[in-house]
């Protein structure tokens, strides 16, 4: 007798999307549509929100990539986000280029800059790569500050948009933001659902096993630093382009990085999902607790260290080991049926098993 069409002939079945992961997709196309719609109905301050939400939420995702999937902690990536900045202002206002354009050539250039600090930063390990990516930072924030052109320590204005009318300004802006934040969505959900995605986890699990079964470690390190870079350099322009001015310390602090950290904490580290929500909480909290000044960061701090004891996965990590889900999932579920003793292929918790390996938990990091 024939098997049923709707029974695996095998016993299981391997899948790489779920339902969860197909609704998702399709909202998210909605909310994009939305928001490309807003310049014509919505406020200028909801347009402003936007642009900065979206360059938080791409500085941590692209953080995430080089942390969270895989293993190199910078506490640096200030660096490219003040060079996209300072890249998009001197191609716009020197050079003649749309200030619209110039955000993505100024990612380009990041690239092409990481390459090559790319080889300082490999020298080191572990804690000493992670400081070692500070110091990189402030060398370019203390070479910045002694360009007299550009303003020095003060910093300098965008004046490329001077002559283009604000609604179209702030329109293209939010357009280019949205742009952005799918591409960057997009490009990390392929990335890591291709061989080098499955090749950079077992990476950050353990470099020399992963260099044993023939994973060329160098290279995808390589790889992710290269488009980490680009991704924070987009965020950094888009930001100044929004904020029409630019200064080192403004481009270059510490605090970018602080607040991409936070951001992939509380929502998941290594995961899609994780940094989306997380933006959203501390946009939240910056618009309407930022004004109590020192007590904002410590509440910040308080947060983060709340969050990683009661959820060590994020809040995105404990409602997808809680309901099962996986909006953007980057592995392999594999799904039992037709076999006696096999597990209910609709219990998510049961048939479930992922190829890339989940982001550790706090006490599984220690």
């Amino acid at each position: 007798m024939a098997e049923p069409a709707n029974r695996p002939v095998h016993g299981f079945e391997v899948h790489r999307s779920t339902r969860a992961s197909k609704v998702a997709m399709l909202v998210l196309l909605l909310a994009a549509v939305v928001i490309a719609s807003t310049p014509y109905w919505a406020g200028r301050d909801t347009l402003r929100d936007f642009t900065q939400i979206a360059s938080y939420l791409i500085f941590a995702m692209m953080w995430n990539l080089l942390a969270g999937y895989g293993g190199m902690v910078s506490i640096g990536q200030q660096a490219f986000f003040g060079i996209g900045g300072y890249a998009m202002l001197v191609l716009a206002n020197f050079c003649g280029v749309s200030p619209f354009l110039a955000v993505p050539l100024a990612a380009g250039l990041a690239m092409l800059i990481a390459a090559p600090v790319s080889r300082i930063a490999f020298r080191l390990d572990g804690g000493y790569f992670a400081v070692g990516t500070w110091v990189i930072a402030e060398v370019f924030r203390l070479g910045m500050a002694n360009v007299s052109a550009l303003g020095g320590g003060s910093g300098t204005s965008l004046t490329a948009l001077q002559g283009i009318p604000r609604a179209t300004r702030e329109s293209l802006t939010l357009w280019l933001a949205l742009a952005g934040v799918l591409g960057s969505i997009a490009l990390l959900y392929w990335f890591l659902r291709a061989r080098p995605g499955l090749a950079l986890t077992a990476m950050r699990d353990n470099a020399v096993a992963a260099g044993s079964q023939g994973v060329d470690v160098r290279r995808v390190r390589l790889v992710v630093y290269l488009v980490a870079a680009a991704g924070t350099a987009f965020a950094g322009g888009l930001y100044f382009l929004g904020n029409l001015r630019i200064s080192p310390d403004a481009a270059f602090s510490v605090n970018w990085t602080a607040f991409g950290i936070f951001i992939v904490l509380i929502g998941g580290l290594g995961t899609l999902e994780g940094p989306i929500i997380g933006a959203l909480v501390f946009f939240l909290l910056n618009k309407y607790l930022s004004d109590y000044g020192t007590w904002y960061l410590i509440g910040l701090g308080i947060m983060a260290i709340a969050v990683a004891m009661v959820f060590p996965g994020g809040i995105w990590g404990y409602l997808s080991r809680r309901f099962g889900l996986q909006l953007f999932p980057v592995g392999r579920r594999v799904v039992f049926g037709g076999l006696p003793g096999a597990p209910d292929s609709r219990h998510p918790a049961a048939s479930r098993l992922d190829s890339a390996p989940c982001a550790p938990t706090a006490k599984e990091s220690a």
